[in-house]
């Protein structure tokens, strides 16, 4: 007989390998995403992604470990004559450039690759520890919303909705009732497909109110920063929850209340009085969302550079929107000119365990503060 052999196009061993790999590789895209959350989140190419369904992100390669040689031909630490005592320092590495900073650099760089992955996927990560804080049942009845649930294991279905672990224990069984051990092959009868019921999911309603900063003292960055997080806060609330309103208030001098479109991509100028946002917050509250009705957020990002004198109106008007609120949020961008004598300076005067504060000096501090604002267990801090 000679040393060749055949193998039929039904072996799951020709596909098993390269699918192992796969999902390897998958799971090691995911868990570089995962401990880089804070640098993904402020991506430039997924912020302006507009909806595209794929995004690149990119990731740090991994070096395959192999020896590295002196190539200077230095002495190094371990290589003195003698005559040392304990605590003595022998010697030390200089650092050499990698072509950041000063000067050309004379070291090789650090390899990336964009890995392409769902905006679904990078939001499932993203969002796996947030939620809306202290959410509450309302007189307000709950509006119901269709939802999906797996209820029943059948033998005919859809290929999608097929039912693997089910399915292999069946061809596992009937091996063994035939005294064959362990599992080699499937059959039409082993296969195994999950089925649904059309159920209501039942929520609180709640609003949440996002208002941004657009005077001229917010520059492009400040202006990034703040649509950064709204993007993933919209993104979120959409995601998680079926029945969540969201009120896009813009202002400078003046508050308006804007699409989400315009919210997002125009501009404007002049000086900045943050009470406005406030003031007009609480009458789209006070006209719209009753708060035994709903519950109601309000998150707030500005540059902090409000005129002085309107400092202590903006105090009374948080103060009274915490009365409403389930949760106050404030987020101060650190700008190049950022002055310490701030709006955030001034809010220190505000002790409530529904405001919360946040500053931002850079691109990644925006999702410690997505985490912080969106703490669903904001009174054990979880």
């Amino acid at each position: 007989m000679s040393g060749k052999y055949t193998v039929s196009r039904e072996d799951w061993s020709l596909h098993r390998k390269g699918e192992i790999d796969r999902e390897r590789h998958r799971e090691k895209v995911r868990e570089a995403i995962k401990k880089n959350l804070a640098d993904v989140v402020s991506e430039e190419s997924i912020i302006l992604s507009d909806g595209r369904k794929v995004v690149k992100v990119p990731i740090r390669s991994l070096e395959e470990y192999h020896f590295r040689f002196d190539t200077g031909k230095n002495k190094h630490a371990g290589q003195g004559e003698g005559g040392t005592k304990e605590g003595d320092l022998l010697g030390s590495e200089q650092k050499k450039g990698t072509g950041k900073g000063q000067g050309a650099g004379e070291e090789p760089g650090v390899d990336y690759y964009e890995a392409e992955v769902t905006i679904e996927e990078l939001a499932q990560l993203i969002f796996e520890d947030l939620g809306l804080p202290n959410l509450q049942q309302k007189k307000k009845p709950e509006l119901a919303s269709e939802a999906l649930e797996f209820k029943d294991v059948r033998k005919k279905g859809l290929s999608s909705n097929i039912d693997r672990k089910r399915t292999i224990l069946e061809a596992i069984k009937r091996n063994a009732l035939k005294g064959k051990k362990g599992f080699e092959n499937i059959s039409r009868d082993d296969l195994r497909f999950k089925t649904w019921d059309l159920t209501f999911k039942y929520e609180s309603s709640a609003v949440v109110l996002a208002m941004m900063d657009t005077s001229g003292s917010m520059g492009p960055y400040e202006k990034y920063i703040a649509r950064s997080f709204f993007f993933w806060m919209v993104r979120f609330l959409r995601t998680k929850y079926q029945n969540v309103k969201i009120v896009f208030l813009a202002h400078h001098v003046e508050a308006k209340e804007t699409t989400e479109e315009e919210f997002f991509t125009k501009g404007a100028s002049g000086g900045t009085r943050c009470s406005s946002v406030y003031k007009l917050a609480l009458d789209i509250i006070e006209q719209r969302y009753n708060p035994q009705d709903y519950n109601i957020y309000a998150f707030h990002f500005s540059d902090g550079d409000n005129l002085s004198s309107d400092n202590d109106k903006c105090i009374n008007y948080v103060s009274e929107l915490l009365k409403v609120c389930n949760l106050v949020g404030y987020g101060e961008i650190e700008g190049p000119y950022y002055i310490s004598s701030t709006l955030r300076s001034a809010f220190k005067k505000i002790i409530d365990p529904k405001f919360t504060c946040v500053g931002i000096k850079d691109k990644a501090d925006v999702y410690p503060a997505l985490k912080k604002f969106f703490n669903p267990n904001p009174q054990t801090g979880l």
